[in-house]
């Protein structure tokens, strides 16, 4: 067990965040242009980043199946996504639907959005999506306590819901547009990687700001940081608002300029949609054929 000074003494032992430093190097990558050739490769990238997500009280296992089959089927020659992201109650049915496809099943367990239920109902919900067969648990950490201070409540929780997950990855959501300010991202990212998270992760997609280019680029720098203090690469996972392949494409450029090509893989770097692969995919096709197709072409979100 962690204690509650040893947790103290190591985050708050972190370099506070420069908010205009940070927010203009965010800035200043926003502006990067790359050439045709490796906007090309990059919109293929992004593609197989892409963790396709639903997470609405509507979804039903009819939505859940289309979704999967565009997953694998993206588009001629182009790579599938990385994973497909549902509620716990309908792992089953994505498993089932992309069984020999390569594309990995994500479950939201730990009752997300929110959090708040007691950690035995977290425990539970993670095991059943585990034995649902999804290889991935995106969990919500309680902001409540961490904001109040009770960083080992927080750090414990993850680490028995990292015990839960079996041979699943376990991704980190900080949703830090709850988290007020830079220096509690930098010191919840780092609070998940002690605690053993194989991702940290923005946000749920149901709280505004979400994925902002200053919070990516800081998770960036924290991987990073911990990989040289500690030997251990983590991925991240920025999700929600991102939206076109122009802000796809800025996130790979950070990914290359803060953390470092290592993190240009799937294995590394997620990003968290729904709608964005039909731009990716209509920017692809305008490469390929010089002519706009709309995104009915490739389905409807």
């Amino acid at each position: 067990m962690t204690s509650a000074n040893e947790l103290r003494g190591i985050l708050h032992g972190l370099p506070g965040v420069d908010q205009v430093g940070v927010e203009a190097r965010a800035a200043r990558l926003g502006t990067r242009s790359i050439k045709n050739e490796a906007k090309a490769r990059a919109i293929d990238l992004a593609i197989s980043m892409v963790d396709l997500t639903t997470l609405e009280g509507s979804d039903t296992p009819g939505k859940v199946r289309a979704m999967c089959t565009k997953a694998v089927r993206t588009a001629p020659g182009a790579p599938t996504v990385a994973a497909v992201c549902v509620y716990p109650d309908l792992v089953k049915v994505a498993v089932d639907e992309l069984r020999g496809s390569g594309v990995g099943v994500a479950s939201v367990a730990t009752a997300f959005p929110s959090g708040r239920a007691p950690l035995a109902v977290k425990l539970e919900d993670t095991r059943q999506a585990v034995a649902d067969g999804a290889s991935e648990i995106d969990m919500v950490i309680d902001r409540g306590a961490f904001l109040s201070g009770d960083l080992v409540k927080v750090h414990d929780e993850i680490v028995a819901v990292k015990e839960a997950c079996g041979d699943a990855h376990l991704k980190v959501i900080l949703e830090t547009g709850e988290l007020a300010t830079y220096d509690n991202v930098l010191r919840a990212s780092w609070l998940a990687m002690l605690a053993g998270a194989d991702f940290i992760k923005t946000s749920t997609g149901k709280i505004q700001p979400a994925a902002t280019m200053p919070v990516v680029l800081l998770m960036l720098q924290a991987v990073r940081d911990f990989r040289e203090r500690h030997g251990r690469m983590v991925g991240v996972k920025p999700a929600g608002g991102i939206r076109t392949t122009k802000d796809a494409v800025k996130l790979l450029v950070q990914v290359n300029e803060v953390a470092g090509p290592d993190w240009l893989d799937p294995h590394w770097f997620r990003i968290g949609a729904s709608s964005l692969l039909n731009d990716l995919l209509m920017q692809r096709e305008k490469f390929a054929t010089g002519v706009y197709s709309g995104p009915d072409y490739f389905t409807l979100d």
